[in-house]
């Protein structure tokens, strides 16, 4: 072929131009992206991950949880998220500063976490979550590694799990006690908040059908 190298050279400039525009020119507009200080409430948000929350993340993330498990509100024309609870607000990037990586996520097998720490009409406490881990529900699975039992001598622990159904009783005279991993990993999920309301936060409102089948033309 006679241009096969000009076509080449086309080619491999047409992929770099592509590259650059997408990748390295997102990554531009983003990367620059700070906290937002609110002047009323003297704070910068995001606030960022305490210290156990930090290492509660690394648990999750170990786990695979962001295999079935998303962190990220849509838009409400994009989907129910919002009228399910998950958030009152779609998700921005600024929401993850600060965060590497970020677990956006894979699939929603599980519900959407993104606002687990403020979900209404009250979060879920900690024994609820250490229930949830230890016992399972539905599609997700028991992480009962992250437990053990313990035998008691003299008084029972604070941090024992509550029997709250059948499974999670263990033998009189014993205790199910969470590791220290089942704490990280409850202390970040906990931590979970996206309920601060940025500028480009604002809720887009859900298209009318009329101009949803004009964008569908």
């Amino acid at each position: 072929m006679k241009n096969g190298p000009l076509f080449f050279l086309g080619l491999v400039s047409a992929v770099g131009l592509s590259w650059a525009g997408i990748v390295v020119g997102t990554h531009g507009q983003l990367g620059r992206l700070t906290s937002y200080y609110d002047n009323g409430e003297s704070q910068a948000y995001p606030a960022g991950l305490p210290g156990l929350a930090a290492q509660g993340q690394d648990v999750y993330r170990s786990l695979g949880c962001a295999s079935c498990h998303t962190e990220q509100v849509r838009r409400p024309d994009f989907g129910s998220d919002q009228a399910r609870g998950w958030g009152d607000r779609q998700s921005v990037a600024r929401d993850y500063i600060g965060q590497s990586p970020v677990q956006l996520g894979e699939s929603r097998i599980g519900p959407d976490l993104a606002n687990l720490g403020a979900r209404k009409p009250s979060p879920p406490s900690a024994d609820e979550l250490m229930a949830l881990l230890y016992s399972g529900k539905g599609a997700m699975p028991a992480y009962r590694f992250l437990f053990h039992t313990h035998r008691i001598y003299g008084q029972a622990s604070a941090k024992a799990l509550l029997p709250m159904n059948a499974a999670m009783r263990p033998a009189p005279g014993y205790e199910i006690l969470p590791t220290e991993r089942a704490e990280l990993l409850v202390a970040y999920l906990q931590s979970l908040n996206q309920s601060y309301e940025y500028p480009e936060a604002r809720p887009a409102p859900a298209a009318k059908a009329g101009q949803a089948k004009e964008a569908a033309k």
